[in-house]
């Protein structure tokens, strides 16, 4: 009896470790639970970074749902949106790209360029308007100067955020300024000379990205 009840015990730890770790993993796909607006998360690690603890603050309130893969650039945005919103019907789309796109690659040049880029967002807001989800932009977080860990460099990241907000404001999506938010904590909050947050960054943008999502359901606009 007692050797029945160790081996289901050892059958079932793997299970148990499996749905923490997906439980966890901001990549994996979630259950809608019935009722609730269902809202979807686009954007790269950073967005990665503050899924889950934006998942917990709005428990029962809404299903939270992320790209399951990092957005990176503009380039692969372009060739996965279709893929990424699939056939569902969404009430929020909250939204970045711009960190990959700024960032300079083995030539000096930036992954994609300032026009490209503009040209690239405006080529996804125009496939995310057609869902007819209410849009939300967020602003691309701080960049801290070099050296980084990895050894990598990047443009202006203000240069970007003015390009999409030029864009935004012709299509009347408001704009999750995380940048503003963040930077006068930004040193306090990131991993040391890197781009990326401490889990309490990520706590921190959290509270602010629940709160616009939060603040979008409840509008009527």
């Amino acid at each position: 009896m007692k050797r029945s009840i160790l081996i289901s015990l050892v059958t079932l730890l793997p299970l148990s470790l499996y749905a923490q770790k997906a439980k966890t993993n901001p990549l994996t796909p979630i259950e809608d639970k019935q009722g609730l607006p269902r809202v979807l998360l686009i954007g790269d690690s950073i967005s990665m970074g503050y899924t889950i603890p934006v998942r917990k603050r709005l428990e029962g309130k809404a299903n939270i749902h992320r790209i399951p893969a990092n957005g990176g650039p503009t380039t692969r945005g372009l060739a996965n949106i279709d893929k990424w919103l699939g056939d569902g019907k969404w009430d929020i789309i909250h939204f970045n790209w711009g960190i990959h796109d700024l960032r300079h690659m083995d030539d000096g040049k930036r992954q994609v360029e300032p026009t490209d880029y503009e040209k690239n967002i405006r080529a996804l807001v125009g496939k995310l308007k057609a869902t007819g989800a209410k849009l939300m932009w967020a602003s691309i977080t701080p960049i801290p100067e070099p050296p980084l860990i990895p050894d990598r460099t990047f443009g202006d990241e203000t240069e970007y955020n003015k390009i999409a907000a030029k864009v935004m404001m012709e299509n009347g999506i408001p704009i999750n300024d995380l940048h503003t938010y963040v930077s006068p904590r930004f040193s306090e909050l990131q991993k040391k000379q890197d781009l990326h947050y401490k889990p309490e960054g990520s706590e921190f943008l959290a509270e602010k990205v629940a709160a616009e999502i939060t603040k979008a359901l409840t509008s009527d606009h």
